[in-house]
């Protein structure tokens, strides 16, 4: 989209002229209030983790003492949780030295779980993720780093945090240096899979066999290959992550594909081979709704049928910018947000399927600092009822925090 035309769009809903947005005319905007304050800064990261328990009651976040700049190797966060109903006291959980920006420690609750969560954390020279019962508060600890989780809670995908953040500050972790630095394409890097009752885990697919898989849009000769941005699918028999590379010497931009494989290591498949997927969700077991580039539309959202080429584009005209995209419980509607805009305003906002229209959620201010790697996108995170919203963001004035947003009134819950 060109910068005039993202600029009027976003002016248009930040200023109530919701037709050009599709939202509805008149609409009021649902109720916002912050679970957590200063002085210290709380938030969440990604869209696509179980941040809430089973019974929409209990939300974790993060808590850390600085903004602004890189994480240090002895930088630590405080992990916790923030009982809705009681008062929005914030419970402390644990802490972690393996961390970043924009994921946090893949902090999340166990599918399935009322009681276990799971983060990532350092230990010994090795990344390794914990695994507490936050009722008894007895603890135990995987040697391995986790991504995503299996629907059933039995195991995890995870890649290698050490080449993510040599090659894409901001996801990776500070603290272990990569030892395939220097290699393009190593073989014995990649996604694994992670047994979450034995520890054990094996290497479903390497970072050397999908830049073997050809490639015609693209040339990659001479670049580095890494992986980011992985997540099983609902029934748990496939999994999809983002196959990319960039000059070793870090500059420049990066080149993207959208990857599916069985959650054996079968059937690799690219799902988006025009390099440039961003954001992605498994709407169910054979489709993707994800930000790419297609021949069809040009940079919208396109729902991908898994194992094939079909492609679908996804309401070219009320969801026109990226950002970061779930669906709520039953489908009916589509959660998503917008990056700033102009004015460093925030969008969170629904999408009703079924009738097209946009309903948004709130705009909230973005400072300036906020910037680069340590942006606070607002990724928005759905409770398992439905019912509520939890963005991070520093509009209140108290740098990052967890906001929840009550969306009842709207989707009828």
């Amino acid at each position: 989209m060109e910068k005039a035309t993202r600029r009027s769009f976003l002016g248009a809903c930040a200023t109530g002229l919701a037709a050009a947005c599709g939202e509805r005319q008149g609409s009021s905007l649902p109720p916002v209030r912050a679970l957590t304050k200063g002085p210290g800064h709380h938030w969440f990261g990604y869209y696509d983790k179980l941040e809430f328990d089973p019974r929409s009651r209990l939300v974790l976040g993060m808590e850390v003492a600085f903004e602004h700049r890189s994480p240090r190797p002895d930088d630590e966060i405080r992990i916790g949780m923030v009982d809705l109903d009681d008062g929005d006291r914030w419970i402390d959980l644990g802490s972690s030295t393996a961390w970043c920006w924009q994921q946090g420690c893949m902090l999340q609750w166990i599918p399935g779980s009322s009681t276990q969560v799971i983060w990532n954390d350092r230990e010994n020279g090795a990344f390794v993720s914990r695994v507490l019962n936050v009722h008894s508060g007895e603890m135990r600890t995987i040697p391995s780093a986790v991504y995503a989780l299996a629907p059933d809670g039995l195991w995890a995908a995870s890649t290698d945090f050490r080449r993510l953040n040599d090659t894409r500050p901001g996801y990776g972790y500070v603290g272990i240096p990569d030892p395939n630095k220097d290699v393009l394409a190593p073989d014995d890097e990649g996604i694994w899979k992670v047994d979450l009752s034995t520890g054990q885990r094996e290497l479903l697919f390497s970072v050397a066999q999908a830049a073997g898989m050809p490639n015609p849009h693209t040339d990659t000769d001479g670049l580095k290959h890494y992986f980011n941005h992985l997540l099983v699918s609902p029934d748990g028999a496939r999994l999809i992550f983002l196959h990319r590379w960039r000059h070793p010497g870090g500059s420049g931009g990066f080149g993207t594909r959208m990857f599916t494989i069985g959650s054996d290591g079968s059937g690799p498949h690219v799902l988006d081979p025009y390099g440039k997927t961003s954001h992605f969700i498994w709407r169910d077991p054979e489709h993707v709704l994800a930000w790419a580039w297609h021949p069809s539309h040009e940079s919208k959202f396109y729902l991908f049928r898994d194992m094939t080429d079909e492609t679908e584009v996804v309401a070219p005209e009320v969801m026109p910018l990226n950002g970061h995209c779930t669906y709520l419980p039953g489908n009916r509607w589509i959660l998503n947000d917008t990056y700033p805009d102009e004015d460093r305003l925030q969008h969170p906002y629904l999408y009703e399927v079924a009738t097209g229209r946009r309903v948004p959620l709130g705009h909230f201010q973005s400072p300036p600092e906020y910037k680069g790697e340590w942006r606070c996108d607002t990724h928005p995170r759905f409770s398992p009822n439905g019912a509520k919203v939890v963005i991070d963001s520093p509009h209140g004035g108290e740098g990052r925090q967890l906001h929840l947003i009550d969306i009842a009134e709207i989707v009828g819950v």
